[in-house]
């Protein structure tokens, strides 16, 4: 694929990177169910050239960081290591927002502690509350300026927010890259790709195949896109993330699995050619939101 490569955060990446959500046990909770192949999947990605990893303190919790330094550290110069803040695990494995804004620090050096970094290349305000007040959502944000400004992180991203929310910050300070869900059935957050695009922002889409916590796949059942499938020889996940990619030049994919196998075909939709045809009928595939 041509443009393959788009500027994160003072990095060069590759375009198809790797999520580390899956890597914990089910439900992003607890060690993995095969502790050597989660190595062995961290390794292979960075072998075949993945230079953007996405990762976060509450995977696990712990558990993700700590795989990532096993396998990895000392890390390739080139390695960009994302991280997110804004949010805690409770109990139940519930996903708790933070109250305080300054807790947000402590979380950023706990990532560094964990992966035995210095630095992260960026870290995304994870916005946990769409309607928090915006005086709240600045007071994130300055914390999240000062830990760049000591260092601790090379730029600042945004997650799980509306366009409002990145208006806000940029009027604010730089900001890198957008992670909000987007996939061939739910483009809602279609209006914050658009301003990223003019902005020059790295947009990565979360659930890009679905949500991996509903029992049904609008995604991946869909028959256009098994259809298509079916046509290039294909899976229909790579078929979905090949399509993602195209969407824009600022796309980065952070597709996750816990398997080589699966990793090697993720790795693969960056050589997959979409026709006109098949892109326009997927593009009709609509942008129903998700449950």
């Amino acid at each position: 694929m041509t443009n393959d490569r788009y500027p994160l955060a003072g990095f060069d990446v590759h375009r198809v990177g790797f999520g580390a959500m899956q890597l914990p046990g089910p439900g992003v909770m607890g060690p993995p169910r095969d502790h050597d192949e989660a190595i062995a999947v961290l390794r292979r990605a960075v072998e075949a050239g993945v230079d953007h990893i996405d990762t976060a303190q509450i995977y696990g919790p712990d558990v993700a960081n700590e795989l990532i330094r096993e396998a990895l550290h000392p890390y390739p110069e080139n390695l960009a290591i994302v991280s997110k803040v804004g949010a805690r695990r409770d109990e139940a494995g519930g996903w708790v927002p933070l109250e305080d804004p300054a807790d947000l620090r402590t979380d950023v050096e706990n990532n560094l502690r964990t992966l035995g970094i210095d630095q992260l290349a960026a870290v995304n305000l994870r916005v946990m509350d769409r309607t928090a007040s915006d005086s709240f959502f600045d007071d994130q944000l300055a914390v999240m300026v000062a830990a760049r400004d000591a260092g601790l992180i090379g730029g600042i991203g945004l997650s799980n927010v509306d366009l409002r929310h990145l208006e806000r910050a940029a009027a604010q300070t730089d900001i890198v890259c957008v992670q909000n869900p987007y996939n061939l059935v739910d483009r809602s957050a279609q209006d914050l790709l658009d301003e990223c695009v003019a902005r020059g922002i790295g947009f990565v889409p979360f659930f890009p195949l679905g949500s991996a916590f509903t029992p049904d796949n609008p995604v991946l059942g869909n028959p256009v896109v098994r259809q298509a499938a079916g046509e290039l020889d294909r899976t229909p996940a790579q078929v979905a993330l090949a399509w993602t990619l195209g969407v824009a030049p600022n796309v980065l994919l952070i597709p996750g699995t816990s398997s080589v196998a699966h990793l090697e075909e993720n790795l693969a939709v960056a050589d997959i050619e979409l026709s006109d045809d098949t892109r326009a009928q997927l593009d009709a595939v609509g942008s129903n939101q998700l449950a």
